[in-house]
């Protein structure tokens, strides 16, 4: 009789217990939830504000999200989220997700944001699993070489010159590693000809964005 009144008193203070340890977890949780997705937003913001400055437009870019599906051009193997950056209602820049399908140890995620003008406002790596040292110099903490992108567009450089110079274009080249800035440049350039395509959708607030392949 004794085993069984310690046996139901144990299983009786275990059970307090679970509840109100997922109490606590619960509690935690819902505490901390909305600082949790505030950071989270702060990060995403700040790769946005890397690319399209805060001081060129007064819209919210997170609030402006569209989705992009366009597996030719820029590569993508699922719908992309991309961003407008708008002042004052109109857009000003767009921010695409790109895929460089090709890199030496396989592919390389970007964000590519482009002007309104046709311009590049610039790229950056967002997930890669290239050689360190080596072809991790496409990130910008790694290496400057991906700011060489900035203000160029479909014609400064001229269409032939859109490669790295080893095969005799304009980009350079990390030394010891040609794949991974080939692929990187190719990429951004396949962007451009996106943006040139479907400018007229891309710089429309609110317009759904077509996914028809642009001529080559």
């Amino acid at each position: 009789m004794q085993m069984t009144d310690s046996i139901r008193r144990n299983a009786i203070l275990l059970a307090l217990f679970s509840v109100i340890t997922a109490g606590g977890i619960a509690a935690t949780y819902i505490s901390t939830r909305d600082m949790i997705i505030a950071n989270k937003r702060a990060v995403e913001e700040a790769t946005l504000l890397e690319l399209v400055p805060r001081d060129t437009h007064n819209n919210s870019m997170l609030d402006d999200a569209f989705t992009v599906e366009d597996l030719a051009f820029l590569g993508l193997d699922s719908p992309g989220k991309a961003y407008r950056a708008k002042r004052d209602g109109q857009a000003v820049a767009v921010i695409l997700p790109v895929v460089a399908p090709d890199g030496y140890s396989g592919k390389i995620r970007l964000m590519v944001g482009v002007w309104a003008d046709g311009t590049l406002a610039g790229v950056r790596a967002i997930e890669h699993h290239e050689t360190p040292g080596l072809g991790d110099k496409v990130e910008l903490k790694k290496s400057r070489w991906v700011l060489g992108f900035n203000g160029k567009s479909l014609d400064n450089p001229s269409p032939d010159l859109w490669k790295v110079k080893k095969d005799k274009g304009v980009f350079d080249q990390f030394t010891g590693a040609t794949i991974t800035p080939r692929a990187v440049t190719a990429a951004t350039f396949r962007t451009l000809q996106y943006v040139d395509t479907h400018r007229d959708t891309l710089f429309v607030a609110d317009q759904p964005v077509a996914t028809e392949e642009p001529a080559p």
